[in-house]
C-alpha cells in the first residue's frame, strides 16, 4: 500500500499516538468546534462536522470531549480561528504541507517557519509544492469488512476512484467533493468506516533512504507538536526495508 499506511503503521509501532494523546484530543476538539461553529450543530445535517467526529472516535477521543467540543460552538463562547495551509521542502527536496487552525496568523507563521529552518527544511511560498498532491477524500475500512474483490465493487458502486487493500485493511479514495456521498453509500454496504476525511494524497513521490527518513520525522514531529498544527502530509516514499528498519530505530 502506499506511503500513508505505512507511515500510519510506524506511529503504531511507535506509540506516537500514546506519547501525544492530549495534543491529539486538543487538535481534534478544536476542529470539531470549528465545524459545528460553521455549521449545523447536528453531525448528521453538518458532513464537516460527521466527519471531524468520526475521525476524532477513531483515535479515541471520549464521547464526552467530543459532546464539549460541540457545546462550545453552539454557547457561543468559541475562539475564532482562521484555517491556514503553508507549502515547504523538507530534508531532501521532500514537499510538505502543512494545515493550522490560529487565533494568531503571525504567531503560527513565525513558529512555522522557524521549525522548517531548525529542521533542515524550507518553509516556501503558498502553491510552491502543492502541484505535487491532488485533493482526495478517503474512508478506511478494517481488513475484517471482506476481501480485496468485496470492496473493490462496493467503493466502485458508490463512486469512488481507487482502492488500496492489504493485510492491514481498505484504503478508499474519492474526489474531494464526492467523500460525504460516497462515504454514506459505503456505510450502508459496508457498515461504519474507521475513518471518513479529506487528505492530499501525493501524485509525485520522493524516495528516500533511512537517514533521509530520520531527518524528515523529526521535521514532521517538530510541527506535529505545535498546538496550531492540525495535520502534516508529505510526498515521501521508501522501501519496505527502510520502513522496517526506521520503525526499529
Amino acid at each position: 500500500m502506499a506511503g500513508h499506511s505505512k507511515w500510519a503503521n510506524i506511529q503504531h509501532r511507535k506509540g506516537r499516538q500514546d506519547k501525544i494523546r492530549a495534543k491529539v484530543f486538543s487538535k481534534m476538539s478544536k476542529e470539531i468546534t470549528v465545524a459545528a461553529k460553521m455549521g449545523d450543530p447536528d453531525p448528521d445535517k453538518n458532513p464537516r462536522l460527521r466527519m471531524a467526529v468520526k475521525e476524532a472516535k477513531s483515535v479515541s477521543v471520549p464521547k464526552d470531549v467530543i459532546d464539549r467540543a460541540i457545546n462550545k460552538a453552539t454557547g457561543g463562547d468559541a475562539e475564532n480561528y482562521d484555517e491556514i495551509r503553508y507549502e515547504g521542502y523538507g530534508p531532501n527536496g521532500v514537499a510538505v504541507i502543512v494545515e493550522a487552525m490560529t487565533d494568531n496568523r503571525n504567531r503560527t507563521a513565525s513558529t512555522v517557519r522557524s521549525t522548517f529552518t531548525k529542521n533542515g527544511g524550507n518553509l516556501g511560498e503558498t502553491g510552491s509544492v502543492g502541484f505535487m498532491f491532488d485533493r482526495k477524500g478517503m474512508v478506511s475500512y478494517p481488513a475484517a469488512v471482506g476481501d480485496a474483490d468485496t470492496v473493490m465493487m462496493a467503493a466502485l458502486e458508490a463512486g469512488a476512484e481507487d482502492v488500496e487493500s492489504d493485510e492491514d485493511g481498505h484504503v478508499i479514495y474519492t474526489g474531494d467533493t464526492d467523500l460525504h456521498e460516497v462515504s454514506n453509500a459505503l456505510e450502508a454496504e459496508l457498515g461504519e468506516s474507521e475513518s471518513s476525511k479529506l487528505i492530499w494524497k501525493p501524485n509525485i513521490q520522493t524516495d528516500l533512504d533511512l537517514e533521509s527518513l530520520i531527518k524528515l520525522m523529526k521535521l514532521v514531529d517538530a510541527l506535529e507538536d505545535d498546538d496550531d498544527v492540525q495535520s502534516v502530509t508529505t510526498n515521501f516514499e521508501a522501501t519496505d526495508e527502510v520502513m522496517a528498519a526506521f520503525a526499529e530505530s
